[in-house]
């Protein structure tokens, strides 16, 4: 603890991760409120509205993925004292991001392409294609927006972003409610689209006007595309993108395993997947914010200091993984009350909460060492740690143990446990061995 000087970098870690947890958990706000009032509308509406959504997130957060680049490309160069090249980079993430959004609005413009692979009542179709062509018009300001973040986060001040995304969470409420009547379920996604709108063009105006940006000349002339430093980017990006593919596929093919055995079973399994999007927040919050001063240090020529920050982070989310993992197991009877009075719900979800709690330990190593390493600019071999392990011993060991071996459906948490254990030491390796190379170059 000493020699890592534990609490001062903690302390800095956790200024920036805090302000990220508080907008992840916002962002979750706008799921719950369109799930209550879409549930208003009866079942048929409910159920066209989550299948869209789940599509939806899949596309958005793949494609928003990419975008997650800029975060510690802006820390390493905010670190070097570059200011210049800071508004340079982000001027090209803008072309990224218009080549993203028009892949995302192209996949949802065009519901039936993805909606063909799925069994439904027609009438619930109905409902998930308005709801998905909708969603499409939500993409233009998610990535603009999501460009505004990366910056405001690789600069260390995403509070910024914060207030912005609890502005979109109040903004959230009023506009479903007005627009319900007339849209049905699909007037949730068009809220969201104009939650989205307002937040980038009230983003980037206010960073038009703040003294914190004005260093960077953003907006002090146009860029056309490089493609060099385009290239660079997506090096970066395009594996961060394909690593929530593997995590959103994943679980939902865990989900569709789960429910052969039963509604009870797949409302349990629910309510544990629910909890674990949860407390993935924290140890996910902790690596972005250690990526940034990690990205920063590097840039400032200080590798040793961004290993530092690294281990102080692992070792902060190891230890709060820990702690909420107890409250999951000792708390597990009275949070599945929380959720469900179902009699034959109950006992199979208290199962399941004892065993995310063990899940959630896995859970927390490797979701930060991923986002630490990012901050190295090292995504592409995490990206294929977690295809192997994910796909492999998640899926592939979930579905002999669960159904081969007849274990049932706490197999394939067995089987999830495994893959992100396994996934997790070998990233916390491979940061290990990383973050030694820039050491013994000096």
């Amino acid at each position: 603890m000493q020699a890592l000087n534990f609490f001062p970098l903690f302390r800095k870690i956790f200024q920036i991760a805090w302000p990220v947890l508080v907008s992840q958990l916002a962002l979750t706000g706008y799921g719950v409120i369109d799930t209550v009032m879409a549930g208003r509308l009866g079942a048929v509406e409910l159920a066209g509205v989550g299948i869209g959504a789940v599509v939806t997130l899949t596309i958005m957060v793949t494609c928003s993925g990419v975008l997650l680049a800029l975060t510690p490309l802006i820390a390493h160069l905010h670190g070097a004292g570059k200011p210049e090249e800071v508004g340079e980079e982000v001027r090209q993430s803008l072309w990224v991001a218009l080549g993203v959004t028009v892949f995302s609005m192209l996949l949802l413009q065009f519901p039936e392409l993805i909606l063909q692979f799925v069994d439904m009542p027609e009438e619930v179709r109905h409902h998930a294609s308005e709801y998905l062509i909708a969603s499409s018009w939500a993409a233009p300001g998610l990535m603009l927006f999501r460009v505004f973040n990366g910056l405001a986060t690789g600069i260390g001040q995403p509070r910024a972003a914060m207030r912005f995304y609890l502005l979109g969470l109040v903004l959230k409420l009023p506009l479903n409610w007005l627009l319900l009547p007339y849209f049905g379920g699909a007037g949730c996604a068009w809220a969201t689209a104009i939650v989205n709108a307002i937040n980038a063009v009230l983003a980037w105006v206010w960073a038009m006007r703040s003294g914190s940006y004005r260093e960077f000349h953003v907006f002090a002339r146009y860029s056309p595309p490089r493609w060099s430093a385009i290239k660079e980017f997506l090096k970066l990006g395009l594996p961060i993108g394909a690593s929530f593919l593997i995590d959103i596929s994943a679980f939902a093919a865990m989900a569709l395993f789960i429910a052969r055995f039963g509604p009870e079973t797949s409302g349990a399994h629910q309510i544990a997947a629910n909890l674990t999007s949860f407390t993935y927040m924290l140890p996910m919050s902790l690596g972005i914010g250690a990526s940034v001063l990690a990205g920063r240090a590097l840039g400032g020529g200080d590798p040793a200091m961004a290993r530092r920050v690294g281990s102080v982070c692992l070792i902060a989310a190891m230890g709060l993984g820990l702690l909420v993992s107890a409250v999951l197991f000792f708390g597990a009877p009275l949070i599945a009350h929380a959720y469900t009075n179902d009699a034959s719900v109950y006992p199979i979800a208290v199962t399941f909460i004892k065993l995310v709690a063990l899940y959630h330990i896995a859970d927390a190593l490797q979701a930060s060492t991923i986002n630490v390493l990012r901050g190295f600019k090292r995504t592409t071999v995490p990206m294929v740690v977690y295809a192997l392990a994910l796909w492999g011993v998640g899926l592939g060991g979930g579905y002999w143990l669960g159904i081969v071996r007849e274990v049932g459906a706490p197999g394939f948490w067995y089987a999830g446990t495994a893959s992100l254990a396994i996934a997790g030491i070998a990233v916390t390796i491979y940061f290990l061995q990383v973050s030694r190379v820039p050491a013994r170059a000096q």
